[in-house]
């Protein structure tokens, strides 16, 4: 553990809107056996670029410490997720894939919690100075989740296009537009 961990503060120290769920809901490690649900959650956000269903098992499998899904405490089925992964050449880095939330449970602050949750997970494992997301110009729920995000943690938020629309081989893609948010204080 590096100081910069060891002066992370402990959950129980948080603000409570750091780690609160909404009623009914907990934030939880997804395993392998959540990713048919999480593709399902992607493919009826009709947001989301939807990846195989086998990635979803696959992430579920190998990045599980860098996502989180929401569930319900009643028979603990994924209502939402987030998706993430260090980034390798910069470790300090959390790169968010996807963030999905069941259309049931819109508007009732999940997105937010799960994304808070999961950057408290991590920082409580590796020192992060920096999350990012590219979202597809446009998506203004994705817009509005980042900046109250970085909003919350103090943080600023800088846009690049990350990929041209010319860049993607099918040549069905918008851009995409790099977020990055830091320094954080986690």
């Amino acid at each position: 553990m590096t100081a910069a961990q060891a002066d992370l503060p402990n959950l129980s120290e948080l603000p409570a809107e750091f780690l609160e769920m909404p009623e009914g809901l907990r934030i939880d490690r997804p395993d392998a056996a959540d990713g048919a649900a999480l593709w399902r959650l992607a493919r009826d956000s009709r947001t989301l670029d939807l990846n195989s269903s086998y990635s979803y098992l696959l992430w579920c499998r190998d990045f599980a410490d860098t996502s989180a899904v929401a569930r319900d405490t009643k028979d603990g089925r994924p209502v939402g997720f987030v998706t993430g992964y260090l980034r390798p050449e910069r470790p300090d880095t959390l790169l968010v894939w996807q963030v999905a939330v069941d259309a049931a449970q819109r508007g009732r602050g999940v997105a937010a919690a799960l994304l808070d949750g999961l950057t408290v997970q991590v920082a409580r494992q590796h020192r992060l100075t920096t999350v990012e997301t590219t979202i597809t110009p446009g998506n203004t729920a994705s817009e509005r989740l980042f900046a109250s995000y970085a909003a919350r943690h103090g943080a600023s938020v800088e846009r690049d296009v990350l990929f041209e629309a010319g860049e993607f081989p099918d040549g069905s893609h918008e851009p995409e537009v790099l977020h990055r948010i830091g320094p954080l204080s986690v």
